[in-house]
């Protein structure tokens, strides 16, 4: 897979639409959005007990809060992304205190493509935490992706890919319907397409991977205010394709009265979700 290719891949989110300030969006998704994923990170790293001796390559890497814990853990993290300003924020979180003295192993390396080899050679645990089941072809976007990085993972490696819950357990999925409605309003009023049970084991087998285990995390959205919460969830990035058929003012507009249902008195916003996890094994 060319370079070119493999950065395609790299990130869904991190090109902010046409007329939107990237930096501005970049921030949004570092202090308001990424946080809500929090669970998830900390329950595959309790599991597969990430620690000293663990080294990790992050794909789609975000601002790098994943990172961030693992690293908190003791291990050796490498994350990429295609977005320079998620990446910008990323370096500013994991920039090395004075306690890690000369240790090059425990500095964190970000990068804008794959590397051309792993550093430490071969990755141990590969990350995706950018859940598939809510655009078109992201679960062959997805495959893509592990076809350039699989080939930097030791023999053994786990590799950790993740999608949304079924509907009914995503209270987000009603308000992510105002994307499919607006992107395509001849198509898209159920909202979107729930990712398939085995749509994970799917991309696993495709890419040559063995399953080796999945579990559950509730994550629930929460947000200080109805403000707060249009621009985290338009920071994802699935809302674009609704800004470029309509505005954006539209779409603000129409997700702030999707999202009137889950305002509590006080004015937090709160949506339950449960996403959905696989652990497979490079053989």
């Amino acid at each position: 897979m060319t370079p070119t290719l493999v950065r395609e891949h790299l990130s869904h989110a991190g090109s902010a639409p046409p007329g939107a300030d990237p930096r501005a969006r970049a921030r949004d998704w570092s202090e308001i959005q990424e946080r809500m994923w929090e669970p998830l990170y900390e329950s595959v790293h309790e599991r597969l007990d990430v620690g000293p001796g663990t080294r990790l390559l992050g794909l789609r890497c975000g601002s790098g809060l994943a990172l961030l814990l693992a690293a908190a853990r003791g291990a050796a993290v490498t994350g990429a992304d295609s977005s320079p300003e998620r990446l910008a924020l990323a370096r500013d979180r994991l920039s090395p205190g004075p306690e890690q003295g000369t240790d090059t192993a425990a500095v964190p390396r970000l990068l804008d493509a794959l590397p051309a080899e792993a550093d430490p050679p071969g990755y141990d645990l590969v990350t995706v935490f950018e859940p598939i089941g809510c655009r078109p072809g992201d679960a062959d976007s997805l495959g893509a992706l592990l076809a350039g990085a699989l080939p930097l993972a030791a023999h053994g490696a786990a590799v950790v890919l993740t999608a949304w819950g079924p509907p009914e357990r995503c209270a987000t999925s009603a308000v992510l319907g105002v994307a499919a409605k607006l992107a395509d309003p001849l198509h898209g009023a159920r909202g979107r397409s729930p990712a398939r049970r085995d749509d994970l084991e799917e991309v696993a087998q495709r890419a040559g991977l063995r399953p080796d285990g999945s579990g559950r995390v509730a994550c629930p959205f929460g947000y200080a205010d109805a403000d707060s919460a249009v621009r985290g969830l338009l920071s994802t990035g699935l809302f674009d394709g609704a800004i470029a058929a309509t505005d954006r003012k539209q779409v603000e507009k129409e997700l702030a009265e999707a999202l009137h249902p889950y305002q509590r008195a006080d004015g937090i916003v709160w949506m339950p979700n449960v996403f959905r996890y696989l652990i497979a094994r490079v053989p």
